[in-house]
């Protein structure tokens, strides 16, 4: 196939390379010179132009910060609808996290103009987007989504269909709102356990067998030192950002409002990654330990 790629940072990059390494001719743009320099030294191709990239493409893909990014490629004057999306026989792609209600803005409007598209965010973080074991989480009509199968399945190892336009979007944010609940939840354990002297290496294996098993005592520890590979190995550089964790829990927030759900834990989930953010913003969001430590110590 020939796919055009948008957004090659921390998780775009290894998610295009992973359709370089299955042969695929991927032609990247990012708005940031040294990220698209990166893409086209490991063997992707790189243009200048949203145009140029979109030659030839049989599937476009985004991964973009937000929505208001994500409307200015798709929509915006010189965007991909303009110039011809992937074709008509192609599909658009847009795996970033955005609100529900740009995602449907976006796929109503290439329909009019002609082209499938589907909203497909991710979960499994950066690790997840090098090994090619992301989960696409899937919004949009089923003929667009078989379209796009091929590639995804490239990028990772679980596709689900959620339902309409938009749908995706809403499906990620209840997932991230769980996640940023259950990884304070975990950092709290393991830091009360520590201050009691307990080992948070033995404390993590007891919960792992126990009713606290999660999936951040799994896969993604927060305590320094009790996993490898993870962040909090580290000091909480790479991974997703603390910022990019509060993005969602206000789009959760928001998501809540217009459907009237209570969501007292996902409010108060927000609370705490804000102030979090006010110092640690730029740390994996496993960092929240940082700041009940900090608390503690007031």
């Amino acid at each position: 196939m020939n796919i055009a790629f948008f957004g090659l940072g921390n998780m775009g990059l290894p998610m295009a390379l992973n359709l370089v390494k299955a042969g695929h001719r991927v032609v990247g743009r990012d708005l940031s010179p040294k990220a698209q320099e990166n893409f086209v030294r490991e063997g992707g191709f790189g243009a200048d132009s949203i145009p140029k990239v979109l030659e030839g493409a049989e599937a476009v893909i985004s991964m973009l910060p937000s929505g208001e990014a994500a409307k200015e490629l798709y929509l915006g004057e010189g965007g991909i609808l303009e110039h011809g999306g992937a074709g008509p026989d192609g599909v658009l792609i847009d795996c970033s996290t955005i609100a529900a209600m740009d995602a449907v803005e976006i796929a109503e409007k290439a329909l009019s103009h002609g082209f499938d598209m589907i909203d497909a965010p991710v979960s499994g973080g950066v690790a997840g987007a090098k090994s090619a074991t992301l989960t696409f989480i899937v919004g949009g009509e089923a003929k667009g989504l078989e379209k796009a199968r091929k590639a995804l399945s490239l990028m990772g190892k679980n596709i689900f269909h959620v339902g309409g336009a938009g749908a995706g979007q809403v499906a990620k944010i209840c997932n991230n709102m769980l996640l940023a609940t259950h990884m304070i939840g975990t950092a709290e354990a393991l830091n009360l356990g520590a201050k009691h002297g307990l080992d948070p290496l033995i404390l993590s294996e007891m919960m792992k067998q126990s009713s606290g098993d999660n999936w951040s005592l799994q896969q993604y520890n927060p305590y320094p030192g009790v996993m490898a590979g993870v962040p909090a190995t580290r000091d909480y550089e790479g991974g997703f950002g603390t910022n990019l964790m509060l993005k969602d829990l206000n789009l959760a927030m928001e998501a809540a409002k217009r459907a009237k759900a209570r969501t007292p834990l996902g409010k108060r989930a927000k609370e705490l990654y804000e102030s979090h953010a006010q110092d640690f913003g730029g740390l994996d969001f496993s960092s929240i330990l940082k700041s009940i430590d900090k608390d503690e110590k007031k």
